[in-house]
C-alpha cells in the first residue's frame, strides 16, 4: 500500500515540504472518538494523540484532527504516535454543532464524493436530502443520492418517490438500492474509484453500515434490526471511521445525525436552491425576504407553481438558520474583542499604579 492508495496527493506533499515537515512521517486519521485517534500509514495503524503545543494553540474545535485528515506524526512506542501537525483540508463537510451556538462540527474532511443515504420505507423526507445536499455544496463535495430499502416498496411506489426527488433536485445522480437483495449495489461500486475518498451521510437506521459491509465484502461494522415498536433502525455506529475498500476506494462511515444544522453555508444554499436564488435577482427590493413583500419574484413563482412550496419553505428555514449562526458568531467575536480590551486596560492600569 502507498500513501496515494490512501488518498495522498501532490497538494499534501507540497505542503509538507513547504512547512519543513519532511522529518516526520505521514498518516491519515481513520478513526476519532472523544479526541482519541487512529492513524493509518503505509505500514500499519497507530493509536495517536496530539502534542501539547498543538492542543494549546488550537483556538476552535476545527483546529483538532478529524477523520479524513492528513497529519505529520512521530512514533514514540511500538503502536503509538504523536500528531505534530494537521495538513490543510481540500474539503470539509460540517454542520452546526448540536447544542453549541455559533460553533461548527466537522463530519469528515478531504472528501471527493458524499453518498446521501435515505430509506424509502419510513421517514422519507426530501427536505432532509436538501439539507445534506446544502452542506455538500458548501464544501464543493459531489453528492450522490442513495435510496435504500427498495425491497420494502413496490416498483410503482419507487418510481413515484424518484420522480418527487427529481422534481425538486436536478442534476444530482440518484441510485436505488436494497442491502437485503443487493440490487443496485453494483451501481454504487461503479461510482467508487481507487484513491478517491467517499463518505456516507444519513439518519440512523437508513442502512449506512450495512451498505459499507456490502461494499467491503466484510462484516466491518455492527448492524442491528429494525425496532418493532418504532419501525426505526437501531443506531449502532458511534464514531466516524475510514475504511479502504477492496476496489481501492476509501469510504468513511458516519454516525446517524438527528439534526443537520446549517452553519455559514451561503454557497451551499445558492447551489441547492439555484432557481430561487436566480429569481430573487428579479425581486423589486434588493433586501427582499421573499415572505411578504410586494413585487417578490420568488413568491410569485411559488404562487403560480413554478417553485415547489415545500422546497421554498425549506429554503426559508435554512436561510434563517444560516443568518442566526452568522449573527451568533459575530456576537461571540465582539464579546471576545471587548474582553481582550478589558484585560489590556486592566494590565495597563496595574502597570501605571506601580509607579
Amino acid at each position: 500500500m502507498t500513501l496515494e492508495d490512501l488518498g495522498y496527493t501532490p497538494f499534501f506533499e507540497n505542503y509538507r515540504k513547504d512547512q519543513n515537515l519532511d522529518t516526520f512521517n505521514v498518516g491519515r486519521v481513520i478513526s476519532e472518538h472523544k479526541e482519541r485517534y487512529v492513524v493509518k500509514t503505509t505500514e500499519s495503524e497507530y493509536d495517536a494523540e496530539i502534542i501539547g503545543n498543538l492542543r494549546y494553540s488550537a483556538q476552535k474545535r476545527s483546529d483538532f484532527p478529524a477523520v479524513g485528515d492528513w497529519v505529520a506524526i512521530s512514533e514514540y512506542d511500538d503502536d503509538k504516535v504523536f500528531i505534530h501537525a494537521v495538513f490543510p483540508r481540500t474539503t470539509i463537510i460540517e454542520r452546526q454543532a448540536v447544542g453549541k451556538h455559533g460553533e461548527k462540527q466537522i463530519i469528515a474532511t478531504n472528501i471527493d464524493v458524499a453518498f446521501i443515504v435515505q430509506a424509502v420505507d419510513r421517514d422519507f423526507n426530501i427536505n432532509r436530502i436538501e439539507r445534506y445536499l446544502t452542506i455538500c455544496n458548501a464544501s464543493n463535495v459531489q453528492p450522490i443520492i442513495v435510496l435504500n430499502k427498495i425491497d420494502l416498496i413496490s416498483d410503482t411506489e419507487l418510481k413515484t418517490l424518484i420522480h418527487e426527488v427529481e422534481e425538486r433536485i436536478q442534476q444530482v445522480p440518484i441510485i436505488a438500492i436494497s442491502n437485503e437483495t443487493q440490487k443496485g449495489i453494483e451501481l454504487i461500486e461503479k461510482c467508487i474509484h481507487k484513491g478517491k475518498t467517499y463518505c456516507l451521510l444519513g439518519s440512523s437506521g437508513v442502512g449506512k453500515s450495512t451498505l459499507l459491509n456490502n461494499l467491503s465484502g466484510k462484516q466491518l461494522m455492527k448492524t442491528n434490526t429494525i425496532s418493532t415498536s418504532t419501525s426505526k433502525g437501531r443506531h449502532v455506529t458511534t464514531h466516524r471511521e475510514l475504511i479502504v475498500l477492496k476496489n481501492g476506494g476509501i469510504l468513511i462511515d458516519n454516525p446517524g445525525m438527528r439534526e443537520v444544522g446549517i452553519a455559514d453555508a451561503s454557497s451551499g444554499l445558492e447551489k441547492t436552491f439555484e432557481t430561487i436564488i436566480e429569481l430573487a435577482k428579479e425581486c423589486k427590493f434588493k433586501d427582499c425576504t421573499h415572505t411578504i413583500e410586494a413585487g417578490c419574484a420568488v413568491l410569485e413563482a411559488v404562487n403560480n407553481g413554478e417553485i415547489d412550496t415545500d422546497s421554498y419553505e425549506n429554503y426559508l428555514k435554512m436561510e434563517k438558520e444560516k443568518e442566526h449562526f452568522e449573527s451568533t458568531v459575530a456576537e461571540k467575536r465582539k464579546k471576545d474583542k471587548d474582553f481582550g480590551k478589558m484585560v489590556k486596560h486592566y494590565k495597563k492600569s496595574r502597570k501605571s499604579d506601580k509607579y
